[in-house]
């Protein structure tokens, strides 16, 4: 029978109870987090442990090492496996020993295993439950939690961690949009990402990539197989790729990625090491191209620990991966937009397609001739921009302010060749009926519909609007001109692309200032996307007869209850 995994996370976020007085509340998803792993691969394996444990005792010492791995694997069924004769259940008959049979338990799990175990520090913190007698109760407690596969799916398990890891960073003070995406906002990613391209999904010896640079716990990476399975191709071969710096959602992605069956390895990072396991700083895929690439990169972080290594990239120009330059080191958004641009599948190959979620700085920030302003001309007079959607506030966990999906692709079908489509989602969402941290809003299913529609119907309404890409680009140029005190003035007209600078100068500068003139010399090319104006609709003020209406009435009211109180 199917749990609710809402009830299952609030069951062991409650175990996290028993740590209090022994450890700091900043280190309890360090311990909880890796046991709800480890009892999830308890769970999976559980059906063939005895098998392995045959196997284990029929081969050990016949075989190499390699080879007595490859049976186990085979036994288990699965890519991982525990030699041991404890699990969860077993460790509690013996409370005396429960700390010695635990590490021999887990010393008992597959080296890839281990590594997940030992990329949450768990070893320190595993002494301190011992000295405080703390581990038999978390084993415990624990042990009451049905996660097995038949009452816990694969999805619903993902939404058990990333929920436990937003409860834990709330309660920290962390952030918990570092690691996790609404499903429902990944949901409506996942559709513009991949729906244009049903057709080229479809058919029989299909494989699909997809990648992404800022994985987190792997969310958007399984949603996104999931979509291609259930709702496009069941039969495509689809591999998943993901980069990430924290260990402790490296093992979480990692440990995910091996109980769905697939290929582990391709999660990369998580040594600790921050410039090692960088996307910015050091790509490691970087031999590789994708045909789907999501993420849901940092708002508002500096790039300032990858500096080095950005800016040696980007004096690579066109064959390194920033070839538009680099932002102001305050932001490092617009560093993995051109990333995920450069790893997209080649044109000639079919081509590649990119979601991904930033703030509004990308949009505006930085003047004409800026390195905001020079990334986002690359990417339109490169054509690569498709679409634009505004979403509803209060969407995520730990902020309110107002978040985009960027589409873009190397591929654009015909009709939207030279195009920008903006879509303005803010008012299409359902109230939450209580707030989660800063989340108050989702989108249900049926909205995620009717953003996809607007998308696909590539249409001029009230929430969407069509440009061509030459829309965004202005020239800014400089105006000299003398006051009437005779001080020489300067300023700088922001002209269209589109608009003739003569006429311009003509029409909008001199009936306003007659002795100005304009310094060709220092004219610079700038790009910017102001959404909002697009979608400004003025509501003129109230008329005065209204407003001297509403005073007067008013004013008799104020008067009546002064006549009451006088009587």
């Amino acid at each position: 029978m199917n749990q609710n995994p809402k009830n299952q996370a609030s069951l062991i976020w409650n175990i996290a109870d028993n740590l209090f007085g022994a450890f700091k509340k900043y280190d309890y998803q360090n311990i909880i987090l890796p046991f709800v792993v480890m009892k999830r691969i308890d769970s999976v394996l559980q059906p063939e442990k005895e098998a392995v444990i045959q196997k284990h005792t029929q081969m050990v010492g016949r075989v190499s090492d390699d080879g007595l791995d490859n049976f186990l694997k085979s036994a288990a069924n699965r890519q991982f496996y525990n030699t041991s004769p404890y699990d969860f259940t077993k460790l509690l008959e013996d409370s005396d020993n429960v700390f010695t049979n635990f590490q021999m338990y887990l010393d008992g799990f597959s080296p890839n295993i281990k590594e997940i175990v030992q990329k949450f520090g768990f070893d320190e913190n595993l002494r301190k439950l011992k000295s405080n007698k703390i581990l038999y109760l978390i084993l415990k407690e624990l042990d009451k939690v049905d996660l097995s596969p038949n009452s816990v799916s694969n999805h619903d398990m993902g939404y058990i961690y990333e929920e436990l890891i937003r409860k834990f960073s709330e309660q920290s003070n962390e952030t918990a949009g570092e690691h996790y995406t609404p499903r429902e906002v990944i949901r409506l990613m996942t559709r513009l990402l991949l729906d244009p391209d049903k057709e080229k999904i479809a058919g029989d010896n299909k494989i699909i990539e997809i990648y992404d640079p800022a994985c987190g716990t792997g969310g958007m990476l399984t949603i996104s197989k999931e979509h291609i399975l259930h709702d496009i191709n069941p039969d495509a071969k689809v591999y998943l790729y993901g980069q990430e710096t924290i260990p402790q959602t490296y093992a979480i992605a990692k440990s995910d990625m091996l109980i769905k069956g697939d290929n582990a390895d391709n999660i990369k990072g998580g040594t600790g090491e921050y410039t090692e396991d960088s996307t910015l700083s050091n790509d490691l895929f970087y031999d590789k191209t994708f045909d789907y690439i999501l993420a849901n990169p940092p708002y508002g972080q500096d790039w300032k620990k990858d500096r080095d290594a950005v800016e040696a990239e980007a004096a690579r120009g066109e064959a390194g991966r920033f070839p538009a330059g680099t932002p102001a080191v305050s932001d490092g958004q617009l560093l993995f937009l051109q990333h995920m641009v450069s790893k997209m599948r080649p044109k000639h190959d079919g081509g590649g397609r990119v979601a991904v979620v930033h703030n509004g700085s990308p949009l505006f920030t930085g003047g004409a001739g800026s390195g905001p302003s020079e990334i986002r001309r690359w990417v339109l007079e490169n054509d690569y921009l498709e679409a634009i959607i505004a979403l509803p506030t209060n969407m995520f966990y730990n902020t309110g302010i107002a978040t985009y999906i960027w589409v873009l692709t190397n591929n654009k079908p015909t009709h939207r060749r030279g195009k920008v489509q903006l879509i303005d989602a803010s008012e299409i969402y359902h109230k939450l009926r209580k707030n989660l941290g800063d989340k108050n809003k989702k989108l249900e299913d049926s909205d995620i519909e009717q953003i996809f529609s607007i998308y696909a119907d590539f249409a001029e309404t009230k929430q969407s609007k069509i440009f061509d890409t030459t829309e965004f680009g202005y020239r800014s140029v400089t105006v000299n001109w003398t006051d009437d005190d005779g001080k020489k003035q300067k300023d700088t007209e922001q002209i269209p692309l589109s608009d003739d600078v003569d006429d311009y100068f003509k029409r909008e500068v001199l009936p306003h200032l007659p002795n100005a003139t304009m310094d060709r010399k220092k004219d610079k090319i700038g790009y910017e996307i102001p959404f909002n104006r697009y979608f400004y609709e003025y509501v003129p003020p109230r008329s005065l007869d209204e407003i001297d209406d509403d005073l007067q009435a008013v004013t008799k009211d104020i008067l009546q209850l002064l006549n009451e109180v006088t009587d």
